[in-house]
């Protein structure tokens, strides 16, 4: 399948498909990120630690030369917190360091400032301008990572804030600082704080603009053709290759090869899932009609994935039917692989849309299936030719009872009901064993080939077809008789 926006074949990945690409991106980035959003934001948090060490630690010897050993104390904890997050951090448990560190930072800055920063006539408050600074950084990672525990320190931080600024309240044993430290503190803090809240709006802005960036380098990805389709082998149960997913890359001329989890949420943002889906269709049609030269890759089918945006868009069939007629592309040698995102709104005219293309020959897939809630409904409503037995099936079925059960329950179900079964994320000798046995048709993953380009993946096919003939060929051969030793006898 063409992967506009799923995982390919073979990779063990978490969730639904976007690349069929997201999964891969997933995988890749679970394995090498600490976290999605870059190291940008370890770096900004880092250096936000170190701004806390350098500007808390020379006031301990300040408090200390004037006797003030509460205060003294209270900045020692706050720099030994501030080193703390710094190692976690450097040590890649970064979550666990920005809720830590926000907690504690909210609990701090509200004591300190009821306990030390007490207004006086002339000097006003100032610590608890860094509430502000929790508040939108606490904002960032409920952005990043979206939890109530975020949400609530955040909302927290910004009620403290205003009661702070609204009130002179203190503890009543409070121990306030001297207005003469407090006048330089004042100017101290309010430059730091202006450069974090500046900072941490760098950071969003440059979030935010992530993916209208993407988009934009998407449009000229299209028009400068950094744009290329890779090949998998499909497989039936004699082992020979009946057809291929195809799986969207992107060549970027200076960054090389996107993940395309990266850029396919922007696409979809920006509204391109058609235009860039459009491209897909008519480059398998191109390529459809190269192998219709060739003997061995004229018997091929072509998998594309079709996204929800995509599928729903006025004139979607008229495309793809008019690509088919301008290439001279037999329908019948393209399937459109749908997810449940696909399916789930307006089922009666997805349905429609599915059966005038099926009239034309063109064949459906439901992908992923077994992940979803309705799956059998579709099954039941909708005219569909395959189902894709999901690659975390495949997965488990050697690991448990349960799972083994689960997927001989999943192919009998679609053999019942006259399907085509297709294993995907076939990675082992004995998974393809076991599902062979459990009745599938076709298969597919890295047992069989990686996905490849256009060049590798014909070369492959056709020396898997010579291979596949000359084998044949020595299986029909007739065993040579031995020759008969005449005997004479005189």
């Amino acid at each position: 399948m063409t992967c506009i926006h799923g995982r390919e074949s073979g990779e063990p990945p978490p969730s639904k498909k976007c690349e069929t690409m997201a999964a891969e991106h997933k995988r890749i980035s679970a394995a090498t990120e600490p976290d999605r959003q870059s190291r940008r934001l370890i770096f900004s948090y880092k250096a936000a630690c170190l701004l806390i060490i350098v500007t808390g630690l020379p006031w301990v010897p300040v408090f200390l030369w004037r006797h003030e050993w509460p205060i003294a104390a209270a900045n020692i904890l706050m720099v030994s917190m501030a080193a703390v997050s710094w190692m976690l951090i450097h040590a890649g448990r970064l979550n666990f360091a920005l809720i830590l560190s926000e907690v504690f930072m909210l609990a701090f800055t509200v004591v300190y400032v009821l306990t030390f920063d007490v207004p006086s006539g002339g000097v006003p408050r100032i610590t608890h301008l860094y509430l502000l600074v929790l508040a939108l950084l606490g904002y960032f990672n409920y952005l990043r990572r979206k939890s109530l525990l975020q949400l609530a320190v955040t909302g927290t931080c910004i009620v403290a804030f205003v009661f702070l600024a609204s009130t002179s309240y203190a503890f009543p044993f409070a121990y306030p600082i001297a207005d003469e430290v407090r006048v330089v503190g004042i100017w101290i803090n309010s430059v730091l704080v202006t450069g974090m809240m500046c900072g941490g709006v760098y950071l969003i802005q440059r979030e935010v603009k992530r993916p209208s960036a993407l988009a934009i380098g998407l449009n000229r990805a299209l028009r400068q053709q950094q744009l290329e389709l890779h090949f998998q082998p499909q497989i039936n149960r004699t082992g020979e290759i009946i057809g291929a997913e195809a799986l969207l890359r992107w060549q970027h001329p200076k960054r090389g090869q996107i993940p395309p989890g990266a850029f396919i949420d922007a696409a979809e943002e920006a509204g391109m899932m058609p235009r860039l889906g459009g491209w897909v269709i008519a480059e398998a049609c191109r390529t459809l009609a190269r192998w219709s030269e060739d003997p061995v890759l004229s018997r091929l089918t072509l998998s594309v994935n079709v996204s929800a945006s995509q599928f729903r868009d006025d004139g979607f069939e008229d495309f793809v039917l008019e690509a088919l007629d301008m290439h001279g592309v037999d329908p019948r040698r393209i399937k459109l692989e749908l997810t449940e995102s696909v399916l789930v709104e307006g089922l009666a005219q997805t349905a429609a849309r599915i059966e005038k293309l099926r009239a034309a020959g063109i064949g459906f897939s439901l992908d992923d299936f077994g992940t979803g809630y309705s799956s059998l409904s579709y099954l039941r409503q909708l005219p569909l030719d395959e189902i894709k037995v999901d690659r975390s099936f495949v997965r488990e079925a050697l690991e448990s009872d349960r799972g083994a059960a689960l997927v001989k329950s999943i192919v009998k179900l679609g053999l019942d009901l006259g399907f085509t079964i297709v294993a995907e994320g076939i990675e082992t000798p004995d998974q393809h064993a076991y599902l062979e046995a459990c009745g599938c048709h076709e298969f597919q993953g890295y047992l069989f080939g990686r996905p490849m380009q256009a060049q590798a993946f014909v070369a492959h096919a056709q020396n898997a077809a010579l291979a596949a003939a000359a084998e044949a060929d020595s299986a029909e051969m007739p065993r040579a008789r031995p020759a008969r030793r005449r005997v004479l006898v005189g």
